[in-house]
């Protein structure tokens, strides 16, 4: 393990922030961390329990808000989907916390409950009955279900049609359990455990209970006289437990798991009433599976979130898999040490020392001298989703990010380590979460391997599979190409690609058939059939063979679809006049050279476009010809259709023969080539982290720091501060200091407005497409309005 970033609070002579008491915080899997402190006011004397919402990538942008609890914030608990926060206080009060407008760096408390004067120690979101289990041991395998199987789990309730419902389940100190549900238009009521005849009732039932081993041993007796942490190894399982138990000095950890062991039946009855088969009585039985020796004092615990399958990858496993960081759970010391082992056997997988504990491993912990004053230690922390980071607050309010190896410390070769990363990037795939604590460990020398790897598995996936996870792969193939000087320019390309997509599958849903009794194929997809078997290089020999009505739409319809409309015909224009280059993979754009999939999409909006130009000739794209009687969409079609020819079979791609690049070669003397507006480079974090140096931040500050070096190529795509802004989803120019509030997606920098200037259906359906997320499927945060 070692230390990725460390952030801190500014110290404010007046008002400053110190870790609350508990401290708690939580990690989503939208990779979001909320932790809690109190602030103190030294005038006032007195404290304000806030809530702080950072996103991992930009730790300084945080979101900090009085929580309105009046007594100490004991839990925090995201839900499924990472969208929704859950807060609860030492006076039995929860409140539910929802992003402002789809905003990362925005929340409002929307609904709670209360059960006054009681307070909350446990607090959990019911549970929606989706659980993906991962297969260590078949991490090689080539498909998808073999390496992650829907596990049979029921939703904790569930409404009419078996939805799984809405809501929290939290237990108070005096051992009050109470069910809260949310209707559907956000209001909640407070019920039990299930609903039966429209009646609320609470089913219990007994189970045993034990007595950690230490408490049985006469010589530790006594030693040990409280239980400091009690957590289940697992989310949505209660069948295994982790306990313990410490004094001033030292802790003991335990673990055990509840098992149904058959009940032995005297021979006596056994004559009288012979016991066949399932019919033998079972009993519930704790049972110890592994327990450490004397620790130094545990300030803290956190445990994995990974739904690892255990049947092959028990405590007799495998070389390969058995330093998977899923298989771990991290205990943080008083002396500032963080110790990762094994969620079962409790044995060591990995150990980072704080700058107050570097000391020797095989040190016996009672010879250690004692340092004076208070040592700096973790009091809450968190592992992410993937176990390959952990999220730590200290004693001093500081939040620090430490890297766990996907090897755990230990010497694995370059395959192993590329296939533990490739096996949890196919699961954030598969599953939505959030990869970024993977690209922690992406190094610039991995990715291009990374990406192809990626590439194969997915092309080895079933064809409805590949659709469902189409733009998301494109998404993580953006990401990871960030990381490499050599292959940023590809992170252009894909996501042009997803703006692509985007356009297409919008233009194409506004078709509609001309009558009612539909045949199997909608409008859009008999376009994509007949521009696939068409080969013509004439536009209007491919458009006589479409039913034309279908793509009758509205005037203000089709005149508020023009941006849109102009990138298509920019881009067609730029990727054909870059082809007498495509010697050069630094270019953007360069690999849509090759992507027949994606020419044939241009293809196919071409002719959309065409037939909209007919009804409406302002929404066609605007180009500026050296000669009025030049058809510049026919031109543009025409060249574009023989380059798809030679990559229209992804096995059987042709070079361009000579005459397509002569013409190519005078397109700029023919038609203006446009300035295509790429994203900008991204100021997040995870750029600055490849040196593996410790990065210093402070709350509320941005840093100073350069991202890492671009090629000199590909400077003169991105916009240099203080030239013209540009919305990149709606295509408006904004201006050199846009006066409209803004959103940035927090993965890929993607600028969009807050609030949409247009009210046309269209457009609103276009805008739907990443009201929530990016279309890279990164959470959106609010900018500045100075922003630059």
């Amino acid at each position: 393990m070692d230390l990725a970033y460390v952030c801190e609070w500014e110290k404010k002579p007046k008002s400053n922030h110190c870790p609350s008491i508990p401290l708690v915080c939580a990690w989503s899997c939208r990779n979001l961390i909320a932790f809690t402190t109190d602030l103190r006011n030294e005038e006032e004397k007195d404290l304000t329990h806030m809530v702080h919402i950072i996103d991992t990538e930009h730790p300084w942008d945080v979101y900090s808000v009085n929580s309105g609890h009046t007594e100490v914030i004991t839990c925090l608990e995201w839900d499924q989907s990472g969208s929704r926060l859950l807060s609860a206080d030492a006076d039995g009060h929860i409140k539910c916390w929802s992003m402002t407008d789809h905003l990362a760096n925005s929340w409002e408390n929307t609904v709670g409950s209360v059960v006054e004067g009681d307070p909350v120690v446990a607090l959990s979101w019911l549970h929606n009955g989706v659980k993906l289990a991962l297969h260590v041991e078949k991490s090689g395998a080539s498909n998808f279900g073999e390496k992650f199987s829907r596990v049979k789990f029921s939703p904790s309730l569930t409404l009419f049609g078996g939805k799984p419902m809405e809501g929290w389940i939290a237990v108070t100190i005096s051992g009050l359990v109470t069910v809260s549900l949310l209707k559907p238009n956000g209001q909640f009521y407070k019920v039990c455990v299930s609903v039966v005849n429209e009646k609320c009732k609470i089913d219990t039932e007994i189970l045993p209970s034990l007595f950690m081993r230490c408490t049985t041993d006469p010589a530790r007796k006594d030693k040990y006289p409280a239980i400091t942490h009690l957590k289940f190894l697992a989310r949505d399982m209660s069948e295994q437990v982790l306990l313990c138990a410490s004094n001033q000095n030292n802790s003991i950890v335990e673990c055990w798991s509840l098992r149904k062991e058959g009940l032995p039946v005297n021979n006596i009855f056994q004559q009288i009433s012979p016991v066949v088969g399932d019919k033998q009585p079972m009993i519930l039985k704790w049972r110890i599976l592994s327990a450490t020796n004397d620790l130094d004092r545990v300030s803290a615990v956190a445990l994995p979130k990974l739904p690892i399958s255990l049947t092959n990858t028990d405590l007799k496993v495998a070389n390969d898999t058995k330093f998977f960081p899923g298989l771990g759970l991290a205990l943080a010391f008083h002396d500032g040490s963080v110790h990762i082992v094994h969620r079962l056997s409790l044995q060591m997988m990995a150990v980072f020392y704080g700058s107050s504990s570097q000391r020797p491993v095989d040190e016996p912990t009672l010879k250690r001298p004692r340092t004076a004053g208070p040592l700096v230690h973790f009091k809450a922390m968190q592992l992410s989703w993937t176990s390959l980071a952990l999220a730590g607050v200290d004693s001093h309010g500081k939040l620090s990010m430490l890297r766990i190896s996907p090897s755990m410390g230990h010497v694995l070769d370059m395959n192993m380590s590329l296939r533990h990363l490739l096996f949890l990037l196919e699961y954030c795939m598969v599953t939505g979460y959030d990869w970024w604590d993977i690209l922690l460990h992406v190094q610039p020398s991995m990715v291009q391997n990374l990406v192809e790897k990626l590439h194969e598995e997915y092309m080895r996936q079933n064809a409805a599979l590949q659709q469902v996870l189409s733009t998301r792969i494109v998404a993580m193939k953006a990401s990871l190409c960030k990381l490499s000087s050599s292959t940023i320019a590809r992170v252009c390309d894909y996501h042009a690609k997803l703006f692509l997509i985007a356009i297409s599958c919008t233009l194409k849903s506004l078709l509609r058939p001309h009558f009612l009794n539909t045949p199997d194929k909608s409008p859009g997809d008999r376009l994509t059939e007949i521009c696939s078997k068409i080969t013509d290089v004439d536009i209007d020999k491919v458009m006589i063979n479409l039913k034309t009505e279908e793509f009758v739409l509205e005037m203000t319809t089709l005149q508020s679809l023009q941006q849109l409309i102009q990138w298509v015909g920019d881009f067609v224009l730029y990727l054909l006049a870059s082809l007498p280059n495509q010697g050069s993979p630094v270019r953007p754009g360069h690999s849509f050279l090759r992507d027949g999939a994606s020419l044939g999409m241009f293809r196919e909006l071409m002719v959309v476009i065409r037939i909209w130009g007919l009804l409406k000739p302002s929404c066609l794209p605007v180009y500026t010809a050296t000669s009025d009687t030049q058809d510049s969409m026919s031109l543009l079609f025409r060249l574009l259709t023989k380059l798809w020819l030679c990559c229209r079979e992804e096995n059987h791609i042709t070079e361009p023969d000579d005459a397509l690049i002569d013409e190519c070669c005078l397109l700029p003397s023919q038609l203006l080539i446009p300035n295509i507006d790429w994203l900008p480079i991204n100021d997040g974090i995870i750029s600055k982290l490849q040196n593996k140096q410790l990065v210093r931040l402070q709350f509320g500050k941005a840093p100073g720091l350069v991202g890492h070096t671009v090629s000199s190529q590909f400077d003169a795509f991105v916009r240099a501060p203080g030239q013209p802004k540009i919305d990149h989803l709606r295509r408006l120019h904004l201006g050199a200091y846009p006066t409209e509030e803004c959103k940035s997606c927090t993965r890929c920098g993607c600028v969009t407005m807050l609030k949409s200037p247009n009210k046309v259906t269209a457009v609103k359906q276009w805008e739907q497409r990443w009201i929530k997320n990016c279309l890279c499927g990164g959470l959106w945060r609010k900018m500045p309005l100075s922003y630059s």
